[in-house]
């Protein structure tokens, strides 16, 4: 099943503020995404419908499977893809931003030549200290 950039972009920083604090509430993404209250408890429940994340009684976020498997997939490639655009000299929030334009669209292979590259000069500049 096809999922949607939004839905890609609310897994994705569901798993970076468990990374950060540990745990998730909607409030949590509320405030570090600036985003209205009712628009994020759409987007959840959506994502709870579709089996993505599961809600406690206490409103804390855990990611199922299907959702780990995208949020993780989708982190990686923002992190890799940052890095390969900060070796071209892109300031910092330039990279991420178009960073994350660029992970939901960039196809597998594209994504893979990158990845190796960046790999490749890390490991040669890691030599070379």
């Amino acid at each position: 099943m096809k999922i949607h950039e939004s839905a890609e972009d609310y897994l994705e920083r569901i798993l970076m503020l468990k990374l950060k604090n540990g745990m998730v509430r909607s409030i949590d993404i509320v405030h570090d995404l600036d985003y209205s209250k009712p628009s994020v408890s759409v987007a959840m429940k959506r994502l709870r419908e579709n089996g993505y994340i599961e809600m406690d009684a206490d409103g804390y976020i855990t990611l199922l499977p299907p959702g780990q498997e995208i949020a993780s997939r989708i982190y990686d490639r923002h992190q890799l893809l940052t890095q390969f655009l900060l070796q071209l000299g892109v300031s910092p929030e330039n990279a991420s931003a178009d960073a994350c334009k660029i992970e939901h669209d960039i196809s597998d292979e594209s994504y893979e030549k990158i990845k190796a590259l960046t790999l490749r000069q890390q490991a040669a500049s890691q030599v070379s200290l």
